[in-house]
């Protein structure tokens, strides 16, 4: 099969190259998907999943990207809960070859059913980001209807989803980012917005949640928004300062099939919408995924017409 791969870590993006490998087999409790659309994080390049297995063995060259939507061809032994034909859309383990490929095998309980009105494209770009955004607001965040969210990065993949998701809740959402990202934001549910270049954070005044993409100063300024009871929710690593009379908590995502299934169905019925940028098919997807200049929205590579 068809599949981007990487075997040099330095080279980040760069080092990324098509190459035929083999077409991996369901195991127990997998089934193997086949993938239409994928998508990628560029961070998971410097994640250790990405090198090595779970035994810390080199396993290079390796296959990137984690989000998949398609078709299930076959089921692992023991296997339930899917059947051969379904479409579905889920997260691929952090520690085995991906989605950037004509076939993956993922574990079942990863995938989740995707409906038939929903593109296999918008499917692929909604495992990380409605997942982190979900996962960060509604299990680790404990958010509750009428609190006010600032969140970070509010034009980017994660960002909006938060926005949209706390704003359906019950939330006042005020988003962050660059100047050209104020209209973004705004449209996709932040009812606020702070240039963080040119506007000042500590204005914003305290706030009953932060949600946080970017880490370092930005995090550590924003402990101190946190009202006393508040939480500060980051998937930047382990924040640098606490929040004064409140909580901090840095996460990583996990596969969850009904939480995939309540994002799916806010997609469904336009309660969410999907920050999609640049789609590619696998030929092209290393260029796809080496933009020379900035992008907007997520890059999703789709693997099948």
């Amino acid at each position: 099969m068809k599949a981007i791969v990487v075997t040099d870590e330095a080279a980040g993006t760069a080092g990324m190259t098509l190459a035929e490998r083999p077409e991996p087999e369901a195991t127990g409790n997998d089934v193997l998907v086949e993938v239409h659309a994928s998508g990628f994080t560029p961070g998971e390049l410097t994640w250790p999943g990405t090198w090595t297995d779970r035994l810390g063995r080199d396993r290079t060259p390796s296959i990137p990207g984690h989000e998949a939507a398609g078709v299930v061809t076959a089921l692992g032994y023991g296997t339930r809960g899917l059947s051969v034909g379904q479409r579905v859309f889920g997260l691929a383990d952090w520690t085995r070859d991906g989605t950037l490929a004509e076939y993956v095998a993922i574990e079942a309980r990863n995938l989740a059913p995707l409906p038939g009105d929903v593109d296999f494209t918008v499917g692929a770009s909604l495992p990380i980001s409605g997942l982190t955004a979900w996962q960060g607001l509604f299990v680790h965040g404990r958010f509750e209807a009428g609190q006010s969210v600032l969140v970070h990065g509010a034009a980017g993949g994660v960002g909006s989803m938060v926005a949209q998701l706390a704003k359906e809740a019950g939330a006042y959402v005020i988003g962050t980012g660059r100047a050209a990202d104020r209209q973004t934001a705004l449209d996709f549910g932040s009812q606020e917005f702070v240039d963080l270049d040119n506007d000042t954070l500590e204005d914003v005044g305290e706030v009953d949640l932060v949600f946080d993409v970017i880490g370092a100063d930005i995090a550590r300024r924003s402990a101190g928004l946190v009202r006393t009871g508040g939480m500060l929710v980051t998937i930047a690593g382990p924040p640098e300062a606490q929040p004064a009379e409140g909580l901090a908590v840095d996460f990583v995502v996990e596969a969850d099939r009904a939480q995939l299934s309540e994002v799916v169905q806010r997609v469904r019925d336009g309660r969410l919408r999907t920050n999609i940028g640049t789609v590619a098919t696998l030929d092209d997807a290393v260029a796809a995924l080496n933009p020379t200049e900035r992008t907007r929205g997520k890059t999703i590579i789709r693997v099948r017409p």
